[in-house]
């Protein structure tokens, strides 16, 4: 018999419990509160189908398994936004690796997978770190796929300076492009031009597949985010109109920043504004006293990967697989 139950997760007790969980597999560090804010953003669950039978809407279940101490030892969650694509959802599974090979992962599975098919999915999504090689093997064994890489890159501020990178700043300048920040154009007419900026941009990403959110809701996520300040969203715009945006999300716990967003419009690309931006935001990590600047690209997305790691010199790190299993 298991010495261990799977329930469904009970808000806000654990997730005191579920937050250590998770930072064995993410990237930055997380925080009960943060997880507690992140889900009282979030509506109650109302799924819905379209006229093909085709899952739509949002929801967002959760399971986690419990030792015979009482101790949360595992975590899983299954969850789609109104944008996510047609039919499918996203998931994260993770098992304390002290309690790896008892088959706890394949119980959480098993219960996402049932919800899955009792809510007529089409098709499960999961991102597991490339070099967690137990994890993707055993999503693999239960008929997951490999669909895209997305690295994960790092940039030490303490002996960086930019060097000529800055100058990128001044040519577009002398090129007719200003920057400001949000702080500096603050109000609902700023913030709509930038909804629009990331709207026509962020589909140009390798591997996007989505609808975009409408403007409420990006903003929620976008700006209103903790660890999202105006004066850190730096905006390239010509005349009146914006045209790149850099946008820069500070994590609580190691104080580092994160590039969460990086985009340009099509016809101003090649000009180097890009590179600008980002010099920008390094320039305001470095005078915030943030120890490391993080990023992450699609592995197809070589002009950003060209900007990251050959011309500024983020080093790489571990990054992650989309992992999509089909249900029929």
């Amino acid at each position: 018999m298991p010495n261990y139950i799977i329930r469904k997760l009970i808000q806000p007790d654990d997730y005191a419990a579920v937050a250590p969980l998770l930072n064995f597999i993410y990237p930055e560090p997380t925080t009960a509160e943060r997880l507690r804010e992140d889900e009282e953003s979030i509506p109650p669950g109302q799924l819905h189908y379209n006229e093909e039978n085709e899952l739509m809407g949002w929801d967002r279940p959760k399971w986690v398994a419990v030792d015979e101490r009482e101790q949360i030892v595992g975590y899983a969650i299954a969850w789609r936004a109104p944008w996510t694509e047609l039919g499918t959802l996203i998931q994260t599974v993770v098992v304390h690796p002290e309690f790896r090979g008892k088959g706890i992962g394949a119980a959480l599975y098993a219960a996402l997978h049932q919800w899955a098919m009792e809510v007529k999915a089409s098709r499960l999504i999961d991102f597991i770190r490339e070099n967690d090689k137990e994890s993707v093997s055993f999503a693999e064994r239960r008929g997951y796929e490999k669909e895209r890489h997305m690295f994960e890159s790092v940039l030490d501020l303490d002996n960086f300076d930019g060097g000529t990178l800055v100058g990128a700043i001044d040519e577009a300048k002398k090129a007719g492009i200003r920057f400001v920040t949000l702080a500096e154009e603050p109000g609902e007419a700023g913030e709509r031009k930038l909804y629009e900026l990331y709207k026509t941009t962020q589909p140009d990403i390798p591997g996007y597949a989505e609808d975009f959110p409408w403007f409420e809701e990006w903003k929620k996520w976008n700006i209103d985010r903790p660890g999202i300040r105006p004066e850190w969203i730096h905006i390239a715009k010509d005349g009146d109109r914006y045209v790149g945006v850099v946008t820069l999300q500070q994590n609580e716990q190691t104080r580092a920043m994160y590039h969460e967003y990086t985009g340009v419009l099509r016809e101003y690309r090649g000009r180097r504004i890009a590179l600008a931006l980002k010099m920008l935001g390094v320039q305001t990590a470095k005078s915030n006293a943030v120890p490391y600047l993080k990023t992450h690209n699609d592995s197809m997305n070589a002009p950003m990967l060209r900007i990251n790691r050959d011309l500024i010199g983020f080093r790489p790190e571990p990054g992650r697989y989309k992992m999509v299993r089909k249900l029929g």
